[in-house]
């Protein structure tokens, strides 16, 4: 078996533009639902300078990815996904006091030298921003499309539009948004509130012709079930998070069941 992504199926970037709007949560728990599905799915953390996966997989500090014939890593499995991060190659306190072209070449080097075996899907953790990372995924990896995660303020749609903005210009579809903290539900009485505003990222996916395949609401579970290694769609299975993460899943499975294996990107920098 020969490592690389040559036998996965879709390779999908998961993508916010900006930090803070949980898109390593959201992440993990599309994987997780996906994996809940029947399909064979993996993690790819390609946030180098922050990587999150391996705290919210449950994974101990130290843990390393088993390596055959010295240059060949085995994606550590967890909750029913094949997964790989740099948080896998180093200590948690580590910091990765690195350039630009050092960061894309240490993904370069996770996807291409990663034996992922036969996926139906592999789901990439971007970093925030529209840099180096996200330009060597477009240009290394045939990427089947990008899900953008946002949540309803301003401030983040901003960020969200430039996300998408990027990956048009190097030609990956949209193949659908999730509404993170899209409204909170008080735990006492129920009364839902949309405390980062309402409908922002509907009429962004509308302006651009994409869909909200998921919103997510703020909820103390899922930091506590987050925090603690275990993804909301397996800490509360039967739970209306897990429901809405497994719908979302369904629905990103189909529109690329649907859609026809794209050729590789060509990059243009053009305004």
């Amino acid at each position: 078996m020969t490592q690389g992504v040559g036998n996965v199926k879709h390779v999908v970037a998961v993508a916010s533009g900006k930090g803070g709007v949980g898109k390593s949560t959201v992440s993990l728990n599309l994987a997780v639902a996906a994996a809940q599905l029947g399909y064979r799915v993996g993690l790819l953390d390609a946030d180098i300078y922050g990587p999150s996966q391996a705290r919210l997989l449950g994974i101990e500090d130290g843990v390393m990815p088993d390596v055959v014939d010295e240059k060949i890593f085995l994606p550590i499995e967890a909750h029913g996904i094949s997964a790989m991060s740099m948080a896998f190659l180093t200590r948690e306190k580590t910091a990765m006091v690195w350039r630009g072209p050092m960061a894309s070449g240490a993904l370069q080097q996770m996807i291409e030298s990663t034996r992922w075996g036969e996926l139906d899907i592999l789901l990439v953790d971007m970093p925030p921003g529209t840099g180096d990372i996200q330009l060597t995924l477009s240009q290394r990896t045939r990427l089947s499309g990008a899900v953008v995660v946002t949540t309803p303020q301003d401030i983040a749609l901003i960020d969200a539009r430039r996300a998408i903005e990027m990956f048009q210009k190097v030609s990956v579809p949209i193949l659908g948004m999730v509404q993170n903290m899209a409204t909170h539900v008080c735990s006492n009485c129920g009364h839902e509130d949309p405390v980062f505003g309402s409908e922002g990222g509907d009429s962004l996916a509308k302006e651009y012709n994409a869909e909200v395949i998921a919103d997510i609401p703020l909820s103390r579970q899922i930091r506590e079930t987050s925090d603690a290694g275990l993804p909301i769609v397996l800490a509360d299975k039967e739970g209306v998070v897990a429901g809405i993460y497994r719908e979302a899943a369904q629905t990103l499975m189909k529109t690329l069941n649907d859609a026809q294996t794209p050729t590789a990107p060509t990059i243009s920098m053009t305004e």
